[in-house]
């Protein structure tokens, strides 16, 4: 069978979500990894079985061999790695968000639509089971005109200190998160053109840490007056909470995540794992079996392997992408000016926490 030979680009904790999604993708085959820590590097290749390691990411882009590569390294780096990776004819499967703004946006598409590669865009809420079927339910009629979708995401604060400095995450709850609820109204409603945003953000609990948004509401109307509201919390106490509604004229349909497909467990002495963002393993608990699956990784992975393999065009793009970002700018400036953001809508700003502070 012939296997698509991938490069990781980054070696945290969405690098080691997107190893094990690959582990269970047959076509495809980890070759190499990159980290600017050496230790990190070399514990990272040895977990995986990975067999080259650099500490930097361009000496992994000189690998022949290498199809494509995943891009898990934090926000500021994802336009300078597409750019250089696209240059050396390597496909590119890039994490939430694209990039920090829209001139970067607009060079990495121009950039691997000259190079004749592809860019994918990681959203993978769009390939997490309960939320594929409720979009089929959406689609078929099952609920009539869908007029209404919500989508959350809420935990206490995101896995590496990067996400804390704006410079680098660009933003805070909303740029983090957010990203993958208006992303995922998008696909919900088949791609839409949007009206307006409006947004609410402040910062809570985290004023120590950032100067970024930790608690964020979103409120988006398409056309046909159709609305999606987004919340996004690293405010939220006893671990992950992601979950999506759908509202339409003949009924509704809720989908939820972690504690509805988790084994609930007591444990006097506690245990390594329980959940993603779980703080505790002790007492009452919440044990969520095939994580990656049930989020939609290994099938995500798979759909982009399978593009590469036969040419096919993702999903996802760097266009939708795009899209994503723009919608949040227009978050980010609606939440200081307390208004309605009209689209069509540019921003020349460096990144969307810019138009907040």
């Amino acid at each position: 069978m012939k296997k698509v030979k991938v490069g990781l680009v980054g070696c945290g904790f969405i690098s080691e979500i997107h190893a094990r999604a690959l582990e269970r993708v047959e076509s495809a085959e980890v070759i190499a990894c990159a980290s600017p820590e050496e230790d990190r590097a070399i514990e990272f290749a040895r977990k995986f079985k990975i067999p080259k390691w650099f500490l930097d990411y361009k000496k992994l882009l000189e690998i022949d061999e290498i199809n494509m590569i995943v891009i898990g390294a934090p926000n500021n780096l994802h336009a300078e790695i597409t750019i250089n990776a696209a240059k050396a004819g390597k496909h590119i499967v890039c994490e939430k968000p694209l990039c920090l703004n829209i001139a970067e946006a607009d060079e990495m598409i121009n950039t691997c639509r000259k190079a004749n590669v592809k860019l994918m865009y990681a959203e993978e809420l769009c390939f997490v089971p309960k939320y594929v079927k409720l979009k089929e339910l959406c689609d078929c009629g099952a609920i009539g005109e869908v007029f209404l979708v919500k989508q959350s995401e809420k935990h206490d604060g995101p896995h590496s200190r990067w996400f804390w400095d704006v410079n680098k995450s660009g933003g805070g709850a909303a740029m983090d998160m957010g990203c993958h609820a208006l992303a995922f109204f998008r696909w919900i409603y088949n791609n839409p053109k949007v009206e307006n945003i409006y947004a609410d953000m402040s910062t809570v609990l985290h004023k120590d840490k950032t100067r970024g948004d930790d608690q964020s509401i979103i409120i988006v109307t398409f056309e046909n007056g159709r609305k999606a509201i987004a919340e996004e919390s690293w405010v939220k106490k006893g671990g992950m909470d992601d979950r999506a509604e759908a509202y339409g004229s003949k009924g509704l349909s809720y989908a939820t995540l972690h504690m509805d497909i988790s084994l609930k467990t007591y444990s006097e002495v506690g245990y390594e794992y329980v959940a993603e963002k779980a703080p505790i393993s002790k007492g009452w608990t919440y044990t969520i079996y095939e994580e990656e699956w049930n989020y939609g990784f290994p099938q995500e992975f798979e759909h982009f392997v399978n593009c590469v393999l036969h040419n096919e065009k993702s999903l996802i793009t760097g266009e939708d992408g795009k899209v994503v970002l723009e919608m949040i700018f227009a978050s980010y400036d609606s939440a200081k000016k307390g208004c309605r953001i009209q689209f069509p809508y540019t921003s020349d700003a460096k990144k969307p926490i810019d138009l907040w502070l």
